[in-house]
């Protein structure tokens, strides 16, 4: 990727001018919030903080604010620039700590030299932050700096430049051990560099197990070994070792591993070839490191190559550390961050590289593949479970050292943390629990498909369903194998080859044969996996029933339909999205998938059951039945069919919170119902959208889907006597789970009253 100065400075200049700005995350519109927000209202939590200091993350943001503090003798590549120069780096290490860990920054900008200074800055600052990223200041001041400010201050302190390299090289380092097949305790290990992060990469690699008598540090002016004393501080001197090389290219012979944080173009191909075998070279220098990664390669087919670069495989990205680092300390409020969180860091980010890539992350790479090897030791910067995963390590690793004043249950942490990643995960997180309590067998007739595979392990590993694959076995042990999967627990079913296949075209012949099917087509059809699927759900061979990624929706629902009844108090079955805005609210709109112009009769049917669903959701219903006219503004046959629902619906379900027909913001703002149609039964504003046909409610979805950025969950079919839910075509790897863990819970409830709304129907859903 090319940067032209020009796109730089008009992204920067850009009004407003930077790239941060102040918001306030309280209401401050009128007299009475600004008596709250200021005078006289502040006065009460600042008493209560006199009172008791600890108040101060209770009332203020404290606990959630970072200074980033630097006096620019160090700033990325370009040198001693100055404070001032610096600062849209600073910036953007704001931006990135709210990017990616939903972390305020304040950047402080030092005009001094004086390490003195910086220290007593920082020591008078720490009433304002709950922790201080120190930035782009050089070695050897910033290890003065950091040491004094850890044992003085009650904050986490933590260089960037220092830790961040160290911590994420780390886990690139173990996972290229692993595959190299080396140990650790036993590896030769050479440092390009002298510098903060190279000193601090040794000390972090020591800790890991590499033995210090086994590292080899050069700097500008070479091997830094004992007995030399010229260029050197304390610093160094803990990396001076026994050894007769004198130069670079003399320590690179037989080494194992090579790390570089020193300049471009200083390692060659000819150094490369001396290494010992599968040697590990981590290039790191910025913007061009030692040795391009192709070079190394081709050099060295058998090494594992990690540079800085995103455009190169095993990209070092110190944005995978701090952010989430800080946020696991200061979701614990750590006093500091000591080096075993820095370790399980280390660990957390190692182990995830292990695991399987989320579509998203495929995405936002635009490649179809990713998985752990040569090319893959570290997780990419924007794969967000490293938040879960690192932070809650982090976490946990401070609790276990006695450092964290603030303790969590990490059960109830990681979920905290799965909500910032969208609200989408925090309503599922709930239906999971409930699917976990009692997992079950879910059929998925597309059992060769990669991504239901790749959904299945998610499944398996998270108790959450008891997978049944449909199709060719020797096909998906194949693609189990190609995807490194490890679905011991799930059942391949192929059609073709099952013994029930006999006893399934019986049943369904005897369902069909009075609608045009003779008993030859009820043995090809049966082959069919959705009819096949249909049949074990039907005869009690599974549980719930999962397809559609591949086929369009009318091609899986339809003989679904064939074998699965609607339930006999319905006449219908419907589809239901749940949508979650961006500010977090849950809407449930039903239909948009599968009834294109419904009766009042069914309108009516279709309400119920979008009620039902988002009570299985734990949501309390309150329905607005959508149309183009308001309590009657507007007289029209459609509108009046709306009407006509309504009341059908306080028939059969009096308890139940409805009104309409009504305009779509009328059923959302509460404000205009209170105001204007003070009569209304609906209070509080819908969560539950019914639209007039299958039309309105088809762009409505899509257009709040893509142009309101909302997220949603489904469609979720609702209405036969057994769990059938039908993906969208192209589903990703996370929609299939959170459909599979709907589907579980709706097998749960079967042969249970199937409505616990007070007052709604009565019945049991069909066994």
């Amino acid at each position: 990727m090319t940067i032209r100065p020009e796109d730089a400075l008009e992204y920067h200049s850009s009004a407003p001018a930077g790239k941060i700005a102040v918001t306030p995350t309280k209401p401050c519109r009128t007299q009475w919030d600004l008596s709250l927000a200021y005078t006289p209202g502040v006065a009460v939590p600042c008493l209560e903080i006199e009172r008791d200091p600890s108040l101060a993350y209770k009332y203020t943001g404290k606990g959630n604010l970072v200074g980033v503090v630097s006096n620019g003798t160090a700033v990325l590549g370009l040198g001693n620039i100055g404070a001032l120069a610096g600062k849209p780096v600073m910036e953007g290490k704001a931006v990135l700590f709210k990017r990616f860990a939903d972390i305020d920054v304040f950047d402080i900008e030092l005009n001094t030299l004086d390490p003195e200074e910086v220290i007593r800055t920082c020591q008078i600052l720490e009433p304002t932050f709950g922790g201080i990223n120190l930035e782009d200041i050089k070695a050897p001041e910033c290890f003065y700096i950091e040491e004094t400010l850890r044992k003085t201050m009650k904050i986490p302190v933590f260089h960037d430049d220092q830790h961040g390299t160290a911590i994420i090289s780390g886990a690139g380092l173990l996972n290229a051990l692993e595959i190299a097949g080396k140990k650790i305790e036993e590896i030769k290990v050479v440092f390009n560099g002298a510098g903060a992060a190279a000193i601090s990469c040794a000390a972090h690699y020591v800790n890991l197990g590499v033995r210090t008598e086994n590292i080899v540090m050069c700097d500008t002016k070479g091997v830094i070994f004992e007995g030399r004393t010229a260029h050197m501080n304390a610093y160094k001197q803990r990396y001076a070792s026994k050894t007769a090389a004198r130069t670079l290219e003399e320590a690179m012979v037989g080494a194992d591993v090579f790390f570089g944080l020193s300049s471009a173009g200083c390692v060659s191909a000819e150094m490369v070839k001396t290494m010992g075998p599968h040697p590990i070279i981590f290039a790191l220098a910025n913007p061009d490191p030692e040795i391009s990664y192709d070079v190394a390669i081709a050099a060295r087919p058998d090494a594992i190559v990690a540079t800085g670069r995103s455009d190169y495989p095993n990209q070092v990205n110190n944005v995978l550390g701090f952010p989430f680092i800080f946020r696991g300390a200061l979701d614990v409020r750590a006093t500091t961050i000591n080096d075993e969180m820095k370790l399980a860091a280390t660990r957390a980010l190692a182990a995830l590289a292990k695991e399987d890539v989320p579509d998203s992350v495929l995405r936002a790479y635009s490649t179809d593949r990713i998985e752990f090897g040569r090319e893959y030791i570290i997780p990419k910067p924007f794969d967000p479970r490293v938040l879960i995963w690192e932070a809650s390590a982090v976490a946990q690793a401070a609790m276990e050292t006695g450092v964290a004043q603030q303790p969590v249950d990490m059960k109830v942490y990681r979920e905290t943390l799965e909500r910032r990643l969208g609200k989408a995960n925090e309503v599922m997180r709930a239906m999971i629990n409930k699917a976990q309590s009692d997992p079950k067998r879910i059929v998925f007739t597309e059992g060769e498909e990669g991504k239901i595979l790749r959904a299945c392990q998610i499944l398996l590993d998270g108790s959450i369903a008891k997978p049944i694959l449909l199709g060719d076995e020797e096909k998906i042990q194949a693609k189990i194998a190609e995807l490194h999967l490890h679905l011991e627990g799930a059942v391949i079913v192929d059609p073709k080859k099952s013994a029930r296949h006999a006893e399934y075209t019986e049943e369904f012949y005897s369902l069909r044969q009075r609608k045009g099917i003779t008993r030859t087509e009820a043995e090809q059809t049966v082959l069919n996996p959705t009819t096949f699927g249909s049949m074990m759900l039907r005869l009690g061979d599974a549980d719930a029933l999962i397809g559609g990624l591949t086929t369009h929706y009318p091609d899986t629902i339809r003989p679904a339909l064939e074998v699965i009844h609607v339930r006999p108090e319905l006449r219908r079955v419907a589809g239901v999205y749940v949508l979650i805005t961006p500010k977090g609210d849950i809407y449930f709109l039903a239909d948009a998938t599968v009834n294109i112009e419904p009766t009042a009769e069914d309108l009516a049917e279709i309400a119920i059951m979008a009620a039902e669903k988002a009570h299985r959701f734990d949501q309390d219903p309150r329905v607005a039945m959508l149309s183009f006219s308001n309590f009657g503004s507007t007289r029209h046959a459609l509108s009046d069919k709306v009407r006509r629902a309504v009341e059908l619906v306080r028939q059969k379900a009096p308890g139940l919170m409805i009104d309409g027909e009504m305009q779509a913001d009328t059923a959302v703002v509460p404000r205009i119902i209170e105001e204007t149609y003070p009569f209304s039964t609906l209070k509080g504003g819908a969560n539950v959208l019914v639209f007039p046909n299958l039309e309105s409610g088809n762009i409505a979805y899509k257009l709040l889907q893509r142009v309101g950025g909302c997220e949603l969950i489904g469609p979720l079919l609702t209405g036969l006597s057994k769990p059938v839910h039908v993906l969208q075509r192209g589903s990703e790897v996370n929609d299939i789970v959170h459909v599979a863990a709907v589907a579980v819970v709706d097998a749960q409830e079967v042969g249970k009253p199937y409505s616990t709304l007070t007052g709604v129907v009565t019945g049991v859903v069909a066994k």
